[in-house]
């Protein structure tokens, strides 16, 4: 199979989607790879590391997606890129669509099989291909939320660790899985006063034990969201429905009983934000304020540490690359029901039945497709 990565062209994302590594384990399976001219600089892989690996520089976008049969990248495809995509190709990347219906209006009309990392599926009922991204955006986000905290950048002023004989920032983080987890753990090791909210009581359990009971945890009630949102200095959104558009937990009305100058990061901003006041935001002018409240809301957090969070995607991506290129999409989906979980848009279909639900479009399940009731 011919596999195309293209540079990423979403403003300051840096990551790419193949590295040097991946690529030769593609070209020791007996495939093709196509890398546009210049695609890994930003994590730090040179041209000519993929040439070492035998892939093939081609000299722009449009001729990688001209060539390949699999489009392999990190990032949702901007306007520009979804122009070039074609039936029967292959898209293996994050798609978040559930927020984004221009995006899944441009998917089904050009015909592309498009699978998603963030709704592929392990055995253990979690999301492997969403995890490491998760694990980065968690550890980043107190790290960015003391910045914006920062008097100079609008924020209360407030520094998260204390000082001795001066409180810690009080830090509550909305959501106990991997996003959230990972930010209580740096927000804990900043000296942090650290709550986290979840609706799984075992999950509460777990992190309780986690973290031998130094940092507090409480059930998501409406009533104790309010509360403790009210207290604190740093607000960090960490609530994943995979395939659906994030709920929208913090109200516009709720920002009138926080402290002025406090911070909300929300982590779920690429499924649209948990916060009703999120927006889209960028690295180079992150934050914005709402009602005194100051918002960070980068949709692509982990691009700012590209190197590391290009090595840690690709770990994970790597084997189901693989999969589908040896197998071909169709038979790699049948002998891999979790994968299949990722088949978001098929042939002007909408094949995932939480984005159709959030898009309001007709859902045809991934087994109709995969049973050869509809061509490839």
């Amino acid at each position: 199979m011919r596999i195309g990565c293209p540079k990423e062209i979403k403003p300051q994302e840096y990551r790419v989607g193949i590295t040097p590594v991946a690529a030769a384990e593609a070209v020791h399976h007996g495939h093709e790879v196509l890398i546009e001219r210049g695609a890994g600089e930003g994590a730090g892989f040179a041209d000519s590391e993929y040439e070492a690996a035998g892939a093939r520089i081609l000299p722009d976008a449009a001729s990688v997606f001209a060539e390949a049969e699999m489009i392999v990248k990190v990032k949702e495809p901007q306007p520009e890129e979804r122009r070039m995509l074609r039936r029967g190709q292959v898209l293996f990347t994050y798609l978040h669509l559930a927020p984004d219906p221009e995006q899944a209006r441009d998917l089904i009309e050009s015909g592309v099989t498009a699978i998603a990392y963030e709704t592929v599926t392990d055995p253990q009922g979690t999301l492997p291909l969403l995890a490491p991204m998760s694990e980065v955006a968690g550890r980043l986000a107190p790290q960015m939320g003391a910045w914006a905290l920062q008097k100079a950048n609008g924020g209360r002023g407030v520094l998260l660790g204390g000082v001795p004989g001066v409180a810690p920032g009080r830090v509550v983080v909305i959501g106990g899985g991997v996003v959230g987890t990972n930010a209580a753990r740096i927000a804990h090791g900043m000296g942090a006063d650290v709550t986290v909210l979840d609706k799984s009581l075992p999950r509460l359990r777990q992190l309780d034990e986690a973290f031998g009971g130094e940092i507090r945890t409480r059930y998501a009630s409406r009533g104790d969201l309010l509360d403790l949102v009210s207290e604190a200095d740093l607000v960090i959104g960490a609530v994943l429905i995979p395939g659906a558009a994030a709920p929208k937990l913090i109200r516009r009305a709720d920002l009138a009983l926080m402290k002025k100058g406090a911070v909300i990061v929300d982590v779920a901003i690429d499924q649209g934000g948990s916060v009703e006041t999120a927006r889209p935001t960028t690295h180079a002018d992150p934050i914005y304020e709402v009602d005194g409240i100051i918002h960070y809301c980068v949709a692509n957090m982990p691009g700012a540490v590209p190197r590391t969070s290009t090595i840690a995607l690709s770990h994970a991506t790597m084997p189901f690359m693989l999969k589908l290129a040896d197998l071909g999409w169709r038979e790699a989906l049948r002998r891999d029901p979790h994968l299949a979980d990722g088949l978001n848009i098929h042939a002007g279909m909408v094949t995932n039945q939480a984005v159709a639900e959030a898009l309001g479009l007709p859902f045809v399940p991934v087994e109709q497709i995969l049973s050869d009731q509809i061509a490839a």
